[in-house]
């Protein structure tokens, strides 16, 4: 692991050997505090965590850029990015900063890999602290055919895709403040920042262009249950009231069916720990984080 000098009151700037591979990572809070993985998005990277993380200084806050994201490595053109493999780089992760145990902050797509992981090996994952997901859609066994069908046309487009190029930072954050989920100029700053890379013309993203091809196989409602009722854990649950439609309404009913989860709804968008709700939904879960503490 390799670690830059800080400024005051900045996170460090961290990178991390897994499996031969750059994850590259934010390191806040304290290094001897109680660890917690810090999980993104789809097509965001660890500077979502950036508004919320001084408000978890009592944590060693590690926030990733999971593969294709921000700036670690890519997976071979053959590969894929599947939920699947994403456990295992959690899990690798881990063992590259030396945890045995640990905690889970994710958002989204990185709130369903949180907890996949957590149900896969729950001896690992102490608690987990979620943003607006929970678990993936179920989806039912006689769409998998069109599901792979699907996924394998995306592969082959999106292999060789070249990304936008932008003229200026200015452009490529107005572009990011008006996609899928509409976000602050701050936060869009903020995923910018760490979500660009020098080109011939002026910016373009450093995400993977594979990363916008859909999965090859994906879980029933059967699986999802069982591994959801793996997941046992302590578990607390932020819900943005105008998040991703019809979120509230598929997870509500799923949650509270699990006697392990405590949601909570919160104003705001798909983005909201990156927005104004950002020092109220730490402080609900900071308490919670700093009770998870790792066995000797």
């Amino acid at each position: 692991m390799r670690h830059s000098s800080p400024a005051l009151n900045a996170p460090r700037e961290i990178t991390l050997d897994v499996q031969g591979n750059v994850i590259a990572a934010r390191q806040w809070g304290s290094p001897a505090g109680i660890p917690v993985l810090a999980l993104h998005g789809w097509l965001d990277n660890c500077a979502s965590f950036d508004k919320m993380a001084p408000f978890l200084a009592e944590l060693n806050l590690i926030a990733v850029d999971l593969a294709g994201h921000g700036q670690s490595y890519h997976r071979h053109r053959d590969a894929n990015y599947t939920l699947w493999t994403e456990i295992e780089d959690v899990l690798a992760i881990a063992d590259a900063l030396g945890w045995a145990q640990f905690s889970v902050l994710a958002h989204s797509r990185g709130a369903v890999i949180g907890t996949i992981a957590a149900a896969t090996f729950p001896e690992r994952v102490l608690r987990l602290a979620l943003i607006d997901g929970l678990v993936p859609p179920p989806t039912t066994d006689a769409e998998a055919p069109e599901t792979l069908r699907k996924g394998i046309e995306q592969r082959a487009r999106y292999r060789d895709r070249r990304s936008r190029v932008f003229e200026s930072l200015e452009i490529a954050v107005t572009a990011r403040k008006n996609g899928l989920f509409k976000l602050s100029d701050e936060a869009a700053r903020a995923l910018v920042q760490r979500g660009v890379r020098p080109c011939e013309g002026g910016y373009t993203w450093s995400n993977d262009p594979q990363l916008m091809a859909s999965s090859l196989a994906k879980m029933n409602e059967p699986q999802v249950r069982a591994f959801l009722a793996r997941a046992t854990m302590p578990i607390r649950l932020a819900l943005g009231t105008e998040g991703i439609q019809g979120m509230i309404e598929r997870i509500r009913p799923l949650a509270e069916q699990v006697p392990n989860i405590e949601l909570k709804e919160f104003c705001g968008g798909h983005h909201l720990h990156m927005e104004d709700r950002a020092e109220e939904i730490a402080k609900w879960f900071l308490p919670f984080l700093a009770a998870g503490q790792a066995q000797a």
